[in-house]
Parts: C-alpha cells; sequence; structure tokens
C-alpha cells in the first residue's frame, strides 16, 4: 500500500478510511476548541479568570484515560460502527454546554464529561485493521491517526479567526466552541449511515467478555493488574496538582482520592471475574498471547505520544525565551513538531509493513527518539536557531513514527480484544503526558529534555527484552485462533438469524 492507493475513494476499504479518519479529526477538533479561544474566553465573561482555565486544562484529559479504556471495552462488544457514531453524538452534549454555560462550575463539569472525547482515537485502530490486512495495517493506521491529530491544529488555526472575524462581539467564542458540538452531532450520524464494521462476508470477532481484558496465564493475569494501577493512580496525580493549586478544597481533594481507590478496587474485580473463570478452565494454546507485548506497546505510547503532549505545550514558551523571538514566530516554529504528523505517522507504519520486521523498526525509533531529546537537553542560546529547528524537528519525526510504529504492532497482538488493547496503550499516553508535565514544574528545561530521553531508552529496553515479532506480521489475513473461529462462526450464525 502507498499513498497513491489513498485516493482510490472507488475500493470500500479506501473509502471507510477517508470517513473513519474524519471522525477522528472531527472529535481532536471538539477536544481541543477551548485552548485557541481560552484569553478570549476570559475576556469576553464576568466569571473567569486565569484559574479557572488552568482547571480547564485539568479538567480537559481527566476522563480521556479511563474513558479509553471503558471505549475499548465498548468497542470489541459493539462495534466501531456504533460505538464511533454514539461518541460523536453524545459528546456534542457537553459541548454545547460549554459554549453557553453562564458559571465556571457548569462550563467545568461539561469540561470534565467533554474530555472524554479523546478516547476516539482508539474506535478508529480497530476499525482500520478490519479493513485492512497485516501487511498494510501500518501504514493505514499511520494515515488514520497522523491526520486525525491534525485536528488539534486545525482547531488552533480556525477557531478564533471563527469567533472574532465571523462572529465578532462578545459571544463569537461560543459560536465558535457550539459550532464543534454541531458538527459532532451532524457526522456522528452520518457515519453511522456510512460505514460498516467489516467487509461484507467477514464476521466481527467479538470477545467473551468485554468487562475487561482477557489474558492467558496466571502470570499475565498479574501483570495486568499491576499495570492497571497507574491507569487509576495519574488521575491521583492530577488530583493532587489540583489540591497544591489551591483550585480545589482539601476536603473535597480526599474524596477524589476516595473515590479512586474504590474505582481501582472495582476493576480489579472487574478483571478477576473475567479471567480466573477462564484461566481454570484453561487457555487452548492456539489462543494465548503474552501480556509482556502489551505491557511493551505500553511503554514506547508513554515514552513517545506522552512526550509529544508535554513538548507540544513547553516549546513555544522555549524558543521564545531561549533565543529571544516573538510570541508569533516562537509558535511558527514550535508548532512545527505537531505539523510533521501529517507524514510522519504514516511513514513510522508504512516502514513497520516494509522492513519486514516490526520490533526492529519499534526499537530505532525509540532509540532515535532518545538520542533526539538527548540532543535537545543540550540546547541553549548560543546555538544557531537553524540547529536548534532542525534537531527538534528531527526528534518530532522519530517521536511521531514511533507512535505509528506502535499501533502497527496493536491490532496483532489478540484480534478480538484489539480495541482493548489499544485503550491500554492509547491510555499511557495520556499518563506518560500527565507525568512528564508534572516533571516539567519541577525542573529545568534541559533536565526535562534528558528526562525524556531517559524515558525513550527505558522503553527501547522493554521493547528489546519483552515484546515479539508478532505472527504473520504480513499476511493477507489475521492469524485467527480456533476460539476465534468458533466466535466468528457463532457471529455469522447469529446475523443469519438476525
Amino acid at each position: 500500500m502507498n499513498v497513491r492507493d489513498l485516493f482510490r475513494f472507488r475500493n470500500e476499504e479506501i473509502k471507510m478510511l477517508h470517513l473513519t479518519m474524519i471522525a477522528f479529526f472531527i472529535s481532536f477538533v471538539t477536544w481541543f476548541n477551548m485552548a485557541p479561544l481560552a484569553t478570549t474566553m476570559v475576556a469576553k465573561t464576568d466569571f473567569l479568570d486565569m484559574t479557572h482555565l488552568a482547571v480547564f486544562g485539568i479538567l480537559n484529559v481527566a476522563l480521556t484515560i479511563p474513558a479509553r479504556i471503558v471505549i475499548g471495552g465498548l468497542l470489541d462488544r459493539f462495534g466501531p460502527r456504533i460505538v464511533f457514531s454514539g461518541l460523536l453524538v453524545v459528546m456534542s452534549i457537553p459541548t454545547f454546554v460549554f459554549a453557553f454555560g453562564t458559571s465556571w462550575a457548569q462550563m467545568a463539569v461539561a469540561r470534565l464529561v467533554l474530555s472524554s472525547i479523546g478516547a476516539g482515537f482508539v474506535i478508529g485502530i480497530r476499525m482500520v485493521s478490519e479493513w485492512f490486512p497485516p501487511k498494510n495495517v501500518g501504514f493505514a493506521e499511520g494515515f488514520y491517526a497522523g491526520w486525525g491529530n491534525f485536528g488539534s491544529a486545525f482547531a488552533a488555526m480556525t477557531l478564533p479567526w471563527i469567533a472574532l472575524s465571523l462572529f465578532p462581539g462578545d459571544h463569537g467564542w461560543r459560536i465558535a466552541i457550539a459550532l464543534t458540538g454541531l458538527i459532532c452531532l451532524i457526522y456522528g450520524v452520518i457515519y453511522f449511515l456510512s460505514v460498516k464494521d467489516t467487509p461484507d462476508g467477514k464476521a466481527y470477532v467479538r470477545p467473551k467478555k468485554a468487562a475487561a481484558l482477557e489474558v492467558s496465564s496466571w502470570g499475565d493475569l498479574v501483570q495486568l493488574i499491576i499495570w492497571t494501577i497507574p491507569l487509576v493512580g495519574v488521575l491521583g496525580l492530577l488530583n493532587w496538582r489540583l489540591g497544591e493549586s489551591k483550585l480545589i478544597s482539601e476536603s473535597f481533594s480526599t474524596m477524589i482520592y476516595v473515590g479512586l481507590g474504590l474505582v481501582l478496587i472495582y476493576q480489579i474485580v472487574r478483571i478477576l471475574q473475567v479471567n480466573v473463570p477462564i484461566l481454570k478452565k484453561g487457555v487452548p494454546e492456539d489462543d494465548r498471547y503474552k501480556f509482556r507485548n502489551v505491557a511493551a506497546l505500553n511503554t514506547t505510547y508513554f515514552a513517545n505520544f506522552g512526550a509529544e503532549l508535554a513538548v507540544v505545550s513547553m516549546l513555544p514558551a522555549f524558543f521564545q525565551t531561549v533565543w529571544s523571538l516573538g510570541p508569533t514566530q516562537a509558535g511558527l516554529i514550535a508548532s512545527s513538531f505537531a505539523f510533521v504528523n501529517l507524514f510522519a505517522r504514516p511513514l513510522g507504519g508504512w516502514l513497520s509493513d516494509n522492513m519486514k520486521n516490526r520490533k526492529r523498526v519499534m526499537l530505532i525509533y525509540m532509540l532515535g527518539i532518545s538520542a533526539g531529546f538527548f540532543a535537545m537537553g543540550f540546547m541553549n542560546g548560543q546555538w544557531p536557531l537553524l540547529m536548534a529547528v532542525v534537531i527538534t524537528i528531527l526528534t518530532s519525526m522519530f517521536v511521531q513514527g514511533a507512535e505509528g510504529a506502535t499501533f502497527a504492532i496493536i491490532p496483532m497482538i489478540k484480534k478480538r480484544v484489539t480495541g482493548q488493547v489499544a485503550g491500554m496503550a492509547g491510555a499511557y499516553g495520556n499518563v506518560g503526558a500527565v507525568t512528564y508535565l508534572t516533571i516539567l514544574t519541577f525542573v529545568s528545561n534541559s533536565t526535562f529534555f534528558f528526562i525524556l530521553s531517559a524515558g525513550a531508552f527505558l522503553s527501547f529496553l522493554a521493547c528489546a527484552f519483552m515484546l515479539e515479532e508478532p505472527k504473520g506480521s504480513f499476511d493477507d489475513a489475521y492469524v485467527l485462533s480456533s476460539v476465534d473461529k468458533e466466535l466468528a462462526s457463532l457471529e455469522d450464525r447469529q446475523q443469519q438469524a438476525g
């Protein structure tokens, strides 16, 4: 598969790819509809200030992490058509509430709920894997994610213009944000009417139970529980940040900690309820997979996507202060880190498809990230600006190419639980972002880059020792176990009966 294939719109799989990419693009436009209008919101209202915006910023990522886990389970159970359509339609509601909110508390609740839309990314991963064979899935997933991610940059470029030029006045920002909700609502319906979960004649293989990720051994069960803890723990870190900033009361913060503890206990119980009966019965040899592969990919997305989100937030100020640039010039230079997503992420998927060893591609990318951030740690005002920009762009190429390489492997770990595996890895990207951004508040910029470099190198080691080359990576069809085939046959019978 190559770039020219992307323009063959008569091919049904290409049509599905573009329709799903647009759904992801719209979800990111909506997710990031606040940041470009933040200062305008403060200027045009009498109940918001910069402290409230800080709260909104934290709330905007709060539920994305658990939502990616929940959406992954729903996705494997009900299919991407229903789940993506439903997510877009449902998330239009908090978008409208936020746009026309008349108090900061009302807007805060809406922002918290709206953060769940960040889980939309996971849905397309499974949809694309259903329509493209293993040999082409890396490039297809990379195109889907790279161009969908551009929605955040598109929001930054267009929403201020809509708010200030098309609808000048006190309510322009409200109309601009509400417009993203309207687009979500309309496209959610369009997507439901336009796509299918699988090509004709192919059954959508669902897990036996979608309440928690299935594992294949007692050791893997312990690993799954251990890797679940940070997904809840990072929400405690966000709560701590709110408390330290005096944005919430101590008693309310304590209530959140207790609630998170109960959520963690509940999640562990669900994991045990799903897996203990399966493990007692015994997992057929051909249906087994090793959770360590999931764990390795969790580390890669922590270290690449987590780093991307963290770096994008600090680069404009970094270039502005270190090289004494104006805000506009610094912003343009910093935006190059995100802009290369359009081709760097598809390139990572394409290389994973064509270098005939997906693990090796993953290792090269993670080592490249480590080297790139290590070099950025030495950048200072004595460096030529051009050299600093070149190193920044090269580092970004490795960061976003690694994201493409990560999701070129995920559909092959265990096909019927692709949504849950993608959900966990995707959630770890957000865990990485929150962790890195918290660290940034305590260290200098150069130390921060060295920490990012160390994180990528640790992921490189994790992949070197834990990640296995997936079976059938370059075949025309995914490897299905005897259980997969049994579930597919059951699905076919149910469809014929229905």
